[in-house]
């Protein structure tokens, strides 16, 4: 049963007397938090677990951390009925298929996305959802792949796809300081001609590897049994009247940095669109806190994964993906539960209808019902109310922050990305500066957080395409270090002249308060002020 906010006990009507009164100065600075004191009550409650450990966590864009009352739900509800595997007619598979269903329903809703325009397919997370695209989009010697240099590497992996069938790969890179890249060098990319034929095949056959491109005689083996809908057996389907058809490749980025935190414009979807590029954007770090609304911008691809939202279930995320676009994928292979019907003798197969045809083997029945409690959860605290705090916790870290003195006057950190709030959401990387002006090194810095009970996030992040914009690397640097044939991360690091193997990252989200940053603050005047950490004891990096 999904009850609201209010209906749920536990939650107390107030905590004023409880509230620790907030330090000089920060309400004059926001006073939208007051708005948002309804996330104490709940951190005093659902959340209380942090407080009980000793808790300060701020790795929100790691992963969300789940409310009791979401672990309760769900013990409740696999206590109460009997569920079993959906591939099935029997009572136990169409009780696991209708609150699969329902949960379907759940994020069409949440995102404002229309149904007849787009489905959601489920994936074990925002990674899987990258993969199926990359494994199934279109690519060939006249299409092209473009990518942000700001990319999570789940994002970056698509260009081995597109790479392998002779597309051309280009990023577009950064064009200030602060992380962002610019509208023009966007629109400039996706205005490239269409890659030369000859070219193309030319540079797939020196490397041996044949496009996969051709669908001949596969086509003939992968019949359709199940209808002409688009997206129900990998057929090309008709353009939209009024859409330019999408034929000259794709455009992949991310909505939110999930290095600096940048939030890059929506816009860029429809100008993509208008150049005849499908888009996929990656909602993973952006949905905890903002809104994305389908109706009103339209991607092709959207990667999520829901632990990063509401921390609970782990292992469930999803592609949301627009029914044109579908029909436009054509899947290398076929597996239980994505196949209609398949045969041995016949040498031929036949894909299943819609979302199904991209979903293999057995979902995860027991978990993926626990995403409708869990939409229902954020959406009864409210959006908007999750940004604000947020907004305000960020601010007043990266204020705080770039504050931090040595005696001697030196800063104590270095921040990149946004200086302030404006198109950016709760994730802030940085790195801890000695009096000299030295970074200090990222291993020793979390080595002490988590002596002291602080998670926060260190290295590249998975989105090597920042690490490097904010190291101003350059593939001739790169080059010139893999001549050098280095074995390990530390090497490579050597070899490049970099002051450390990575960052720092401090990300707010839904349950975090202003303690928890003043508390990890605290730490670092403490530990660092006018102090060299000690790089004694530290293991080597095993990657980034």
């Amino acid at each position: 049963m999904i009850r609201t906010l209010n209906e749920r006990p536990g939650v107390p009507a107030s905590t004023a007397n409880e509230r620790r009164s907030e330090p000089p100065g920060f309400l004059t600075a926001n006073p939208g938090y007051q708005s948002t004191t309804l996330l104490d009550r709940l951190r005093a409650t659902e959340y209380a677990y942090l407080d009980e450990g000793g808790h300060v966590y701020l790795d929100y864009t790691g992963a969300g951390l789940p409310a009791r009352a979401q672990l309760a739900a769900h013990a409740e509800r696999i206590r109460g009925r009997c569920f079993g595997n959906t591939h099935s007619q029997n009572p136990t598979s169409a009780a696991s298929t209708e609150l699969i269903e329902r949960a379907r329903l759940a994020i069409l809703a949440h995102l404002n996305a229309p149904p007849a325009e787009y489905t959601v397919i489920f994936t074990q997370n925002a990674t899987g959802a990258c993969r199926l695209v990359g494994e199934a989009y279109p690519f060939g010697p006249r299409t092209r792949l473009i990518l942000t240099d700001d990319n999570h590497n789940s994002v970056n992996g698509i260009r081995e796809f597109a790479r392998s069938r002779g597309a051309v790969t280009q990023y577009v890179p950064f064009s200030s300081p602060e992380l962002r890249v610019g509208d023009d060098a966007i629109r400039q990319a996706l205005a490239q001609p269409r890659p030369a034929p000859l070219g193309a095949a030319w540079r797939v056959a020196r490397r041996g590897v044949a496009p996969w491109a051709s669908r001949g005689p596969r086509a003939l083996r992968q019949r359709s049994l199940a209808g002409d809908r688009a997206g129900d057996a990998g057929r090309p389907v008709a353009t939209p009247p009024g859409a330019a058809a999408r034929s000259r490749g794709l455009l992949a980025y991310p909505a939110q940095s999930n290095y600096s935190g940048v939030q890059h414009p929506l816009r860029w979807i429809e100008t993509a669109h208008e150049h005849g590029y499908d888009v996929l954007l990656d909602a993973a770090a952006y949905l905890p806190s903002n809104r994305l609304d389908l109706s009103v911008v339209k991607p092709d691809f959207v990667p999520v994964s829901w632990y990063k939202v509401f921390g609970y279930p782990t292992g469930v995320g999803c592609l949301i993906a627009r029914r044109e676009a579908l029909g436009r994928l054509w899947r290398p292979w076929f597996a239980g539960g994505s196949v209609y019907l398949a045969s041995v003798q016949g040498d031929w197969h036949s894909l299943a209808p819609s979302e199904a045809r991209f979903e293999d083997g057995t979902l995860s029945f027991l978990q993926i019902p626990d995403l409708e409690f869990g939409l229902s959860w954020v959406n009864g605290i409210g959006m908007d109310l999750i940004h604000q705090r947020v907004t305000c916790l960020t601010g007043w870290l990266i204020d705080r922050l770039a504050a931090l003195r040595h005696g001697n006057g030196a800063p104590m950190a270095r921040i990149y990305g946004p200086a302030n709030t404006h198109d950016r959401g709760g994730t802030v990387a940085f790195n801890l500066l000695d009096p000299s002006g030295r970074v200090i090194d990222e291993r020793a810095v979390v080595r002490a957080t988590a002596a002291a009970g602080i998670s926060i996030r260190t290295g590249c992040f998975c989105n090597p395409g920042a690490s490097e914009g904010v190291t101003q690397l350059t593939r001739q640097a790169w080059r010139a270090a893999a001549r050098a044939r280095p074995q390990t991360v530390d090497q490579y690091i050597n070899i490049l002249g970099l002051p450390s193997g990575g960052a720092l990252r401090a990300s707010v989200g839904l349950a975090s308060n202003v303690e928890d940053v003043e508390q990890f603050l605290a730490f670092v005047e403490t530990t660092y002020r006018d102090g060299v950490a000690s790089t004694s004891g530290l293991a080597p990096r095993q990657g980034c």
